[in-house]
């Protein structure tokens, strides 16, 4: 079994395990509480009462972090012609279509988001069994497939913080929402963001309690488990 590091165990000392925290609880304590010495990222764990084994309990969705992500984001269009020259004008790092699915074919990777144009699927698809297990592969689902004028507004919204989340096999979900060294009130807004979106997604088929367990980390740290009704207030600060 491999061991926590020193500054973990300190930490997990300090946290209360029968306690539900608040968000603003739970963030300013990790705030105060580092496991690391790097900027580590604030993140949110789900356990989602909905059965990811049936299409129509699906939780998915995109949030645009309204305080950002304190993440740079390196953007690939797959694009020609016309398309190429407005993904070219809004900022994107890459752009190309036959080109660039060669070169990820030969193994390049150095992109964090893909975006695609419909006509450029027939391509972009041979694709799937490389950029589908790393969350890259352009969908309709996550807004990554678009018309060719859609493209500024996704790359716009990218780099704001745009942020894909999705149920997992085991019914759970999890989201970044800010770095340590933002504000509170940066990441409790990123937070309300957040949950007001998983919330708004909720299946039509989905019965009982919607979110069952609630827990925010940061990159190293252990968890606080949070209060689940305290949680979903936050969208009152939308």
């Amino acid at each position: 079994m491999p061991k926590h590091g020193k500054n973990y165990r300190v930490v997990s000392a300090q946290l209360d395990r029968d306690r539900f925290y608040t968000a603003q609880e739970a963030i300013e304590f990790f705030k105060q509480n580092s496991a690391a010495r790097f900027n580590e990222t604030f993140e949110l764990h789900l356990r989602m009462g909905v059965d990811p084994r049936h299409a129509d309990q699906m939780v998915r969705g995109v949030v645009v972090m309204p305080r950002g992500t304190g993440k740079s984001v390196r953007i690939l269009v797959f694009a020609d012609g016309e398309d190429a020259t407005i993904a070219e004008a809004a900022g994107a790092d890459y752009v190309g279509l036959e080109d660039m699915v060669a070169k990820v074919q030969g193994g390049w990777l150095d992109f964090d988001m893909a975006i695609a144009i419909p006509r450029a699927m027939s391509k972009v698809g041979r694709l799937g069994r490389i950029l589908g297990p790393r969350g890259l592969m352009p969908s309709p689902k996550a807004g990554t497939i678009v018309q060719g004028p859609e493209i500024p507004r996704v790359i716009e919204e990218a780099r704001k913080g745009r942020v894909e989340y999705r149920v997992d096999k085991t019914a759970n979900i999890h989201v970044p929402f800010g770095k340590r060294d933002f504000e509170t009130e940066a990441l409790l807004d990123n937070l309300a963001a957040v949950v007001d979106s998983i919330l708004r997604n909720r299946p039509a088929s989905s019965k009982g309690a919607y979110i069952r367990k609630a827990y925010i980390s940061t990159t190293m740290s252990p968890s606080a488990r949070i209060d689940i009704s305290d949680l979903t207030a936050l969208r009152t600060r939308l």
